[in-house]
């Protein structure tokens, strides 16, 4: 039976706070989310394309009627200064779409899951990866070898987290272990969340949560909290350092699929397309308060108890997949939603979105054919790079990204296989194994503000219709074989 939070007394604020309030720590968060300071902060999200040429006209104007014979300085007009700044952020990002075009990676397919991987986490070296076959695996990236395998979940591994070194060291003192020991947070379908110690292989803390755990994320404020999500809908916090549960929300109808914390603040996504923010008060008891909900019929988001919506927040703005050719970009202040085209056919799903730097990543997979592609776009302003793909990739359901101290970028993608990207030097002899394309209309494409969600509803069903008959092909069935849209029922059975 489906919980009604909406008529829930305290499950839900019967209003929603002024956009003004100012939470603890945002100034910090939202500097740290920014990495490109230099760059004009372009904010798309409500505003129509045709304002933002009107805007840029009416400055050339300006521009124009400041300049004269005898001038030479442009200090004396700022609109003057404005307009070379544009100039050469569109130098620089030509720039960089052009780098991303030649870029190179060498691939190499990690071998060990008996089942699905359905999360996966990079710490240091190190890969850990989640799958439906129960286990918790550990990968030494250099060597592409298995290091260690962390049985102890009686259901599928749903989710994984890595809580800083700071934490980890304070844990590892606790328990008498070495400073140096790193610690992983596993969730499964069997109730349990996991601490493992990544050094000495073994599970030092279960903790029951009697419900199955279908995302968590580990929220690095005061002493530490675990926060999981269940397939209810339920929303828990756990303390850090005693491990016992702080607080339990019925905050979502439908199972909770994303969980990712910013500074304070703490996201979830459901099923049902609802997104959730939540302000971290750093209380021993209930230090989750909520601050915002939006439903499915907002975010646009919605499509059944079957869905999987992954998010990922950046300043006020969370984007988020949910298995369609696009991704949504959700404005948490005001409700106002802009749509990115990920796809250039109805026929592409989108199973998660990461960030990375100044990139936003979103694979893709054609239903239709088969393939499977990851797009890279530039922060903040969501400009499209080039697309990323290489033979008989397979479908992508989640995605860990990190950067070497050289500067080298290293992804690990993971769904029916397992494979790690190392980015190669443009100026080495080696060839890559990933081939960049661009997509023209991906190219043309920019975000695309909404007022309503009708749209959405449209293209959902026309995408629904056109994916059964696609369903006769073969190449389809063997999508659907690999996990496609019923997610949580691939993952908790």
């Amino acid at each position: 039976m489906k919980r009604q939070v909406e008529d829930a007394p305290g499950a839900l604020p019967s209003q929603t706070p002024p956009a003004s309030k100012i939470l603890k720590g945002e100034e910090e968060s939202k500097t740290q989310a920014m990495p490109l300071p230099a760059a004009r902060q372009r904010e798309t999200g409500g505003e129509p394309e045709i304002g933002r040429q009107r805007e840029r006209t009416e400055q050339a104007k300006v521009s124009h009627h400041c300049r004269s014979p005898d001038t030479s300085v442009s200090g004396d007009c700022p609109d003057f200064d404005e307009e070379q700044q544009l100039r050469q952020e569109e130098a620089e990002f030509t720039s960089l779409k052009a780098s991303w075009e030649k870029a190179k990676f060498r691939l190499r397919l990690l071998k060990g899951h008996n089942d699905i991987v359905t999360c996966v986490v990079a710490i240091d070296n190190l890969v850990v990866t989640g799958s439906r076959d129960t286990t918790v695996k550990v990968w030494h990236v250099p060597t592409a070898t298995e290091q260690k395998n962390l049985g102890g979940h009686t259901g599928g591994v749903t989710c994984l987290s890595a809580p800083p070194p700071e934490f980890c060291k304070r844990l590892a003192g606790s328990l008498s272990l070495s400073g140096k020991e790193r610690f992983i947070l596993s969730g499964s379908a069997d109730c349990y969340v996991k601490i493992w110690a990544l050094n000495i292989g073994q599970c030092v803390k279960s903790i029951y949560t009697f419900n199955a755990v279908t995302a968590l994320c580990f929220v690095p404020e005061e002493d530490g909290y675990i926060i999981t999500g269940s397939d209810g809908g339920k929303v828990q916090a756990w303390s850090w350092h005693s491990f016992e549960n702080c607080q339990s929300i019925n905050a979502h109808q439908e199972a909770v699929t994303s969980i990712q914390s910013q500074g304070p603040l703490v996201f979830s996504g459901s099923a049902e397309g609802g997104v959730s923010v939540w302000e971290n008060r750093c209380s021993n008891r209930d230090p989750l308060r909520l601050l915002y909900h939006w439903s499915g019929q907002v975010t646009g988001c919605g499509g059944g108890p079957d869905g999987r919506l992954t998010l990922s927040p950046r300043g006020d703005r969370v984007f988020l997949a949910y298995g369609r050719a696009w991704l949504k970009i959700l404005h948490w202040r005001t409700g106002m939603t802009s749509r990115l085209t990920n796809h250039s056919s109805i026929t592409g799903v989108t199973d998660c979105v990461h960030q990375t730097g100044g990139l936003l990543i979103g694979p893709c997979y054609d239903l239709a054919n088969g393939e499977s592609t990851l797009n890279l776009f530039s922060l903040p302003e969501c400009r499209y790079l080039t697309s990323l793909t290489w033979p008989d990739a397979p479908r992508i359901l989640c995605f860990a990204a990190w950067t070497t101290g050289s500067g080298v970028h290293r992804w690990v993608t993971g769904g029916w296989d397992v494979i790690v990207w190392e980015q190669l030097p443009r100026s080495g002899k080696q060839r890559g194994d990933v081939t960049a394309k661009s997509d023209s209309r991906l190219d043309s494409c920019s975000l695309e503000s909404e007022g309503d969600t009708e749209d959405d509803d449209e293209t959902d069903d026309y995408e629904d219709e056109d994916n059964n008959d696609e369903g006769k092909d073969s190449r389809s069935d063997g999508a659907e074989e690999r996990g496609s849209g019923s997610w949580l029922r691939c993952v908790l059975q």
